[in-house]
């Protein structure tokens, strides 16, 4: 049987485009495109002369089961790019993906630019572990349940995508909900005019407001949530950590080390903050022997 491809493009520089994904779309027999009329400017930039047919979040489903059918009835392969980036990732592919592994189809993932893996990797903010988000709703009551998920979320560090005409107003909402919160706006990434914008929150909202071009361009937002602490230890354990860690010490009769792997298996805090209350628990513990 034939195979679907997950082929991902240039979220602005050409040149991200790798060897592979250049043969794979001249290989394959389709090419299911998020904007056809921008792909074909893709196609025709690295001459790829391959059919190419819409696929995108208003025919998603119905175009799913016609793609399925020329895989499984007329053995051909089939690529699916979006118009930037990787598909499946704030972008159409999920439904046709999920069609093909229910049908035994092979889907094979090539790598490739991800505007969110770019921002992380140059914003400075912890990486170890993060929460993506992508484009938040549009309604502030909506708006306001997004920040409360992700105020309350056991990991701190979360990305975000916003369109230029209201990044200014997300980074205020940001301020509303995460006072102390550490972000990196990246700009652009990979184009000519990439920029990113770090600091806390005022800092990053008085850059913003002075940048010229602040209307231009897409972003992604990667920030730490420094109020963590606060709202996991008040609102959704009452106690803090060092008192979980005592709690395991004596009713569980835990080891520090074990108390620490539970506390990050349950979720209450990260490995880092876990260990870190562990050495000042440690540290008490010492002061009275």
């Amino acid at each position: 049987m034939s195979k679907l491809y997950i082929v991902p493009t240039p979220i602005g520089n050409l040149k991200d485009m790798t060897e592979r994904a250049i043969e794979t779309l001249r290989e394959c027999d389709l090419v299911a495109a998020e904007d056809t009329r921008h792909t074909l400017k893709l196609m025709n930039y690295f001459d790829i002369k391959t059919q190419l047919i819409s696929y995108h979040k208003f025919n998603e489903k119905m175009r799913s089961e016609e793609i399925i059918n020329e895989i499984v009835m007329n053995d051909k392969n089939v690529a699916i790019v979006t118009d930037a980036g990787t598909p499946c990732i704030s972008d159409p592919g999920y439904e046709i993906v999920k069609a093909a592994r229910e049908k035994g189809i092979e889907v094979i993932g090539l790598a490739g630019a991800s505007a969110g893996i770019i921002a992380l990797s140059i914003a400075g903010i912890n990486t170890e572990q993060f929460a993506f988000y992508g484009f938040l709703p549009r309604k502030k009551s909506e708006i306001d349940c997004e920040f409360k998920k992700i105020k309350q979320n056991t990991i701190k560090t979360f990305v975000i995508y916003e369109s230029p005409k209201r990044i200014i107003k997300l980074i205020e909402n940001v301020k509303e909900h995460m006072p102390n919160a550490i972000l990196c706006v990246c700009k652009e990434l990979t184009k000519l005019h990439e920029n990113s914008f770090y600091g806390n929150v005022d800092t990053v909202i008085e850059k913003l407001k002075n940048h010229e071009d602040v209307e231009r361009g897409e972003y992604v937002v990667v920030g730490y949530n420094n109020d963590y602490e606060e709202v996991e230890s008040s609102a959704k354990i009452g106690v803090g950590i060092h008192g979980i860690i005592f709690d395991k010490l004596i009713q569980k009769e835990y080891s520090l080390k074990e108390a620490v792997n539970e506390i990050v298996e349950e979720g209450i805090a990260t490995k880092n903050d876990a260990y870190k209350a562990s050495l000042e628990v440690k540290k008490y513990i010492e002061s009275f022997q």
